[in-house]
């Protein structure tokens, strides 16, 4: 009976842990930023490198709120090497770029099925097409509403590029 009360409890601070999930940013009790969203991804290590290639890290930590279409690692290796390598080694090249997918304010996934098209940052705009799925500039949004404390991030499978 000991042994079947201890499985129990066991059991429960195992759930606990689930439930309860990593702890947040320095530990503290609320949501993590987009940024520390995006480290904490498996998805998005090439776009957290480029983020602080480009000096973006303080931008995107910051009040908000955006939201990012953001490439993953399948899109970014979509790239030419020689693009990619050449866009890492120009900052403010690789800051136009990834501004192009930042728009300001929070917009859900409910909220862009609503939407032809959107401004940027980066000052371009996107254009999107809900016809079948949702594309963005020709690039389909893979995973919607990563919810962070300062936006929303949705996962895209192409790099867009400002024209």
């Amino acid at each position: 009976m000991k042994r079947m009360l201890l499985r129990m409890l066991s059991g429960m601070a195992i759930a606990g842990l689930v439930v309860v999930g990593t702890p947040l940013a320095g530990g503290e009790n609320k949501p993590m930023d987009i940024v520390d969203t995006a480290v904490g991804s498996t998805d998005l290590s090439t776009l957290v490198q480029a983020v602080k290639t480009a000096g973006l890290v303080e931008t995107l930590k910051g009040e908000g709120p955006f939201t990012v279409f953001a490439p993953t690692d399948t899109a970014f290796a979509k790239l030419p090497k020689s693009d990619l390598d050449g866009l890492l080694k120009n900052p403010d090249k690789l800051k136009e770029v990834l501004t192009f997918h930042v728009v300001p304010g929070k917009v859900m996934a409910k909220d862009v099925m609503a939407l032809s098209s959107a401004k940027t940052v980066q000052g371009g705009s996107l254009s999107i097409d809900t016809r079948s799925g949702v594309k963005v500039n020709g690039a389909t949004v893979i995973k919607t509403d990563i919810v962070a404390s300062n936006g929303v991030i949705h996962l895209i499978d192409t790099v867009v590029l400002p024209e």
